[in-house]
């Protein structure tokens, strides 16, 4: 038989465990979105829920996936309860079934990032014109960084109160916490010409506000007319507009990081130590 585990002596000392501690460093700075007036963000909501009404953005939810749920959950009735409901499904009308599941106007999806997944997606591609973000997003580190990355891509931001209270019922989600408009956008581009106007600007300290203005970002000139445009052109037009290049490619490279300037070092009073090795004298 095994012999049974003995108590340890009086003589013994326990070892105990070393603590692990974490050091982290505390940023001195209080990043917050800028507060937008009361006016601008009655005028923003207005013009989004009339424009999102006009074009009959929505989303649908697939029916048969929930008689599949019903049916996988009422597994535990008798077996002809289950084929009646199998047949029920299969005597639906072709109609219901093409109105069933996904957005409806697909090209209007695509030129919005809606969520803050995908809008925190888009602005690292540099995909957006502008973003607004709701309020009632808890806790308030959802959205926060979207600050630094806005202001970095130089895209126009703001947090709009009752964003996901007025529009998620709109498009038919559950909420909105964060809504982007996309620089290929042609249905929502005089909606966005009216609203970056009214956007305040952000402040980052470590970072330069370089927003350009919405008219320059919302040209999209194609390949063929702009060729046509240089061979049209005379000598001086060609230098004027080689500068011009130079000065927008400048201001967009303006975003300069400031050095970080630490306050105060405090030492960690809970770390261990290990005493200096003293040297030991050898006998000759």
């Amino acid at each position: 038989m095994a012999a049974a585990p003995q108590a340890p002596k009086r003589g013994s000392v326990r070892k105990t465990r070393p603590v692990t501690v974490k050091t982290s460093l505390n940023n001195p700075y209080v990043i917050s979105w800028s507060t937008l007036e009361r006016e601008d963000m009655h005028f923003i909501l207005q013009t989004l829920e009339d424009r999102l009404k006009s074009i009959g953005l929505q989303k649908i939810e697939d029916k048969k996936r929930k008689k599949a749920a019903l049916v996988k959950k009422q597994g535990t009735e008798s077996c002809g309860q289950d084929v009646a409901i199998s047949e029920n499904i299969k005597e639906q009308t072709p109609d219901a079934n093409q109105a069933a599941s996904g957005w409806t106007p697909v090209h209007a999806r695509k030129q919005l990032a809606i969520g803050v997944n995908e809008v925190t997606r888009a602005l690292e591609r540099n995909e957006l014109l502008l973003v607004l973000v709701c309020k009632s997003a808890k806790p308030a580190i959802i959205t926060s960084h979207l600050i630094q990355l806005s202001l970095s891509r130089s895209v126009p931001a703001c947090q709009v109160p009752r964003l996901s209270e007025r529009i998620a019922p709109v498009i038919g989600l559950k909420c909105v916490l964060a809504l982007g408009f996309r620089k290929t956008t042609t249905d929502f581009a005089d909606e966005v010409k009216a609203i970056i106007p009214r956007v305040p600007s952000l402040n980052v300290p470590w970072l330069h506000d370089t927003i350009k203005e919405p008219e320059d970002r919302l040209e999209t000139e194609s390949l063929e007319s702009q060729d046509k445009g240089v061979l049209e052109s005379s000598f001086e037009d060609l230098t004027t507009l080689g500068k011009r290049k130079l000065a927008e490619s400048r201001q967009a490279s303006a975003a300069v990081l400031q050095p970080l300037k630490i306050k105060k070092l405090i030492p960690n009073p809970s770390k261990i130590r290990k005493p200096p090795k003293n040297k030991k004298t050898t006998s000759k």
